[in-house]
Formats: C-alpha cells, structure tokens, sequence
C-alpha cells in the first residue's frame, strides 16, 4: 500500500497481517479520489471501518482539514497507529475505537464534508451503513459527499431517505457508490 497522491505521495504504508483487513487497492483508490479531487481539500472527514488508515492518509496527504477515523478491531488500531507513525502524521486527526453504529449515533459536534466507508464485505453491512447516514442529521453538511465500498453481492439502493446517488463504479467483486446529502432546506437537491 502507498499514498498516490498529495504531500505524502509515493510513501509506501506498513505491511501487516490480519485477516480482518482488506484494504482498499490502489486502483480502486485511484478512481475514489479522482472523483473526490474537489471535495477533499479543506474538508472535515470521517473515515468509517479505517482499516489500516490508508484513506484518511490519503484525505490528510491531499490536504484535507481533519479527518476523524472509526475502527473497533483491536488489531486494525494498531495498524492505524503505526502507519501514522511511519508517515510522521502528528495532527489533523483523531481515532476513535468505538463501533462505527455507536459513533454515528452519538455523534453532535461540526457536520462532515465527506465520509468515506470500507465495512467488511464479510457482515454486509453497506445497505445498513447507507440507511443509518442517510437518515442522520447530525453528520452530514447538505451536500457533502458519501462513499460506501461495497461487495458485489452486497444490496447498495440507487438511492436512500436524505441521500442521492451521484455515481457507481464496479472493480470485480467490488463496487464504490458515490452520494450526496439531500440538500432539502433550500427544496432542492444540489449537484
């Protein structure tokens, strides 16, 4: 794993063993922040299932603003925290060792410009995740952007209460669904 782009670009990542991991490949990364180009400087983050923290590293390597990670698996944490020690990542971030249900539940402080979400393909949890965010109003800024990585067998809506489906990329037996929150203050949807 490497970053791919930004001020950390072409640093390589910590190697691991887990067989809770599945991280995101570089070529499915690629397209994810191709179509975030606009979206992730300046924003505030979540990273939902961080996994190793390769994408909130990439979010902070292309400057975004702060980026909050949610991981529950112990092992994962530990990955995470290495990996933001082997790049120096000292500031702009905080991990957060809760399940990621509890934290969307709970959460109350700044809204998010854009979450980023890997859930394990092995639980099925993307519909689950999409209905939970999308029926939340304590997460989202109107028209900040959702992306839920998702199984190809897994059930993803073409669209959910408060979310609007802006794009869907397939990668084998995985697809990326690209979302924005429903703008209906001002009665319309932004694009």
């Amino acid at each position: 794993m490497r970053i791919i782009a930004g001020k950390y670009r072409g640093r390589k990542l910590g190697d691991f063993q887990a067989d809770n991991i599945r991280p995101t490949t570089d070529r499915v990364k690629e397209t994810l922040f191709n179509k975030l180009m606009h979206v992730t400087e300046g924003a505030r983050v979540l990273d939902l299932f961080s996994g190793t923290g390769n994408l909130a590293l990439e979010c902070l390597s292309r400057e975004a603003a702060w980026v909050d990670l949610v991981e529950s698996h112990a092992k994962s944490l530990g990955i995470i925290k290495e990996n933001f020690q082997l790049l120096k990542v000292t500031e702009g971030f905080r991990i957060h060792c809760l399940d990621v249900f509890r934290y969307i539940d709970g959460y109350r402080k700044d809204l998010y410009d854009l979450v980023i979400a890997d859930p394990p393909f092995t639980e099925a949890l993307a519909h689950r995740l999409a209905t939970v965010i999308g029926a939340s109003t304590n997460l989202l800024k109107p028209g900040a952007v959702l992306v839920i990585e998702a199984g190809s067998k897994e059930r993803m809506d073409q669209d959910y209460p408060g979310l609007i489906r802006l794009d869907r990329r397939e990668f084998g037996d995985k697809h990326l669904n690209f979302f924005e929150k429903a703008n209906y203050d001002q009665g319309d949807i932004s694009r």
